[in-house]
């Protein structure tokens, strides 16, 4: 475990080439894995839970070439095909997107493996990805307390189901997805709230009949077709450097090439509506794909805001630097239907709640909401990551916040940044001397 502090910032004023998106990374290894032929893959995120699916499906003999910093090749042999069974476990280390994700491949594949992590990933719940692969007809066991290990015995032809999710979570959606390739049917995922369809995207772009109608989606079995993929930047990568420099007026940052996936952009739209300054310039999509472009926040006098619904969905994973900014807007801001957070890395809100008072900002909580009141003059704490990379970067923007003179912050765990963004304390210590 390390250890970092972190010094107030001056001046926000500079540019941020942030790494290639998690979630599409992941999606695009899975894929090409599938893909009957050679696939190429560029700018994939360095984050160590894309590792973790690269050496899972190593595990499983898919042939994988890296081209280091930020390539691979891969060579897929079909659906239903691709995967032999693994002689150990397979190791997801921290990634929940990579254990459900192949929970739902190897389901659909005449094979049996145990996928299993750290601690913190054996706490998440799994019985949302079982249940729905075992309607599929996969044999599929986890753990007492419906948590991993997951042990997944595949079945070569599923079962085509339409399921309707309790949770509004792409991951679950992702498996359901991935496992009705190989069904007898068409296969339809109904959510509660659509979540973002990185999935659908890239299952379209190897040549796959998807459907969607509102909160439904619907894959029809197939192969996939080869592809080449140049990734967009990680939005929610940039999310913490957007909520420093949107924090104070006359600040600025500008990431070039991020993803702009409409599922992803509720950072943008909470920025927004705070009364942040935002400049967005189109690009081309990523091979048709995902759409991207460069964008620009710049620091305002901000308000609180309820974020609530549809737009909770859409900036989950970046609620806790939200959280964090909304320490330093007028009134209140309200985080509802949030009770997802709950069920992360950690107990999200709890984790908030106890680091923004240590910051020395009033909050409360109920199961699925946080109440945050501004504006506050932070104050330099000792802070703990608690093993989230969400909380180890959050915590070092409060601290960058604090007024100058007051001292530094320090995270224990700062190294949990890595499974997501492992240069990240790298770029804002560059970002902050600038």
């Amino acid at each position: 475990m390390t250890q970092e502090r972190v010094s107030q910032a001056s001046r926000i004023d500079g540019t941020i080439t942030v790494p290639g998106d998690k979630s599409i990374s992941h999606r695009a290894l899975i894929l090409g894995a599938l893909a009957k032929g050679r696939s190429y893959i560029g700018n994939a995120s360095p984050a160590a839970d894309v590792l973790a699916t690269a050496a899972c499906l190593r595990a499983c003999g898919v042939w994988i070439r890296d081209f280091p910093p930020d390539r691979f090749a891969l060579d897929g042999g079909g659906v239903g095909m691709s995967l032999q069974t693994p002689i150990s476990a397979l190791d997801c280390a921290n990634s929940g997107t990579t254990m459900r994700l192949l929970a739902g491949v190897i389901a659909g594949a005449d094979i049996d493996a145990t996928l299993d992590g750290d601690a913190s990933l054996r706490r998440r719940p799994m019985r949302r990805v079982a249940d729905p692969l075992r309607a599929m007809g996969a044999t599929v066991d986890v753990s007492a307390e419906g948590t991993a290990p997951l042990r997944v015995r595949g079945k070569g032809a599923l079962n085509g189901v339409t399921w309707q999710s309790p949770v509004a979570s792409a991951q679950v959606k992702s498996a359901i997805l991935l496992a009705g390739l190989s069904a007898d049917r068409p296969t339809t995922v109904i959510e509660p709230l659509p979540t973002r369809d990185h999935t659908e995207r890239m299952l379209r772009l190897c040549g796959i009949n998807v459907a969607t109608d509102g909160a439904a989606v619907t894959v029809h079995p197939g192969q996939l077709e080869p592809f080449g993929l140049r990734i967009p930047g990680d939005i929610s990568s940039a999310a913490f450097f957007f909520a420093l420099a949107a924090a104070r007026p006359g600040w600025r940052l500008m990431c070039p090439r991020l993803g702009l996936n409409p599922g992803r952009t509720g950072i943008l739209m909470v920025l927004e509506a705070m009364g942040a300054g935002l400049q967005i310039e189109p690009r081309d999509p990523t091979a048709g794909v995902e759409p991207e472009g460069d964008v620009e926040v710049r620091g305002a006098a901000l308000h609180g805001i309820v974020i609530s619904d549809a737009l909770t969905v859409r900036c989950i994973d970046e609620i806790p630097v939200i959280a964090v900014l909304a320490s330093q807007a007028e009134g209140d801001t309200e985080i509802r239907d949030a009770g997802e957070l709950r069920t992360k890395e950690t107990d999200r809100i709890a984790l908030l709640e106890d680091g923004l008072r240590k910051l020395g900002v009033a909050c409360e909580s109920t199961d699925d909401s946080l109440i945050v009141h501004g504006p506050v003059r932070l104050r330099a704490a000792h802070l703990d990551a608690a093993g989230d990379h969400r909380f180890a970067m959050a915590w070092a923007i409060a601290a960058a916040l604090v007024p100058p003179g007051g001292g530094e912050t320090v995270i224990d765990g700062a190294d949990a940044a890595a499974v997501s963004y492992p240069t990240f304390f790298n770029d804002l210590a560059t970002l902050l001397a600038s």
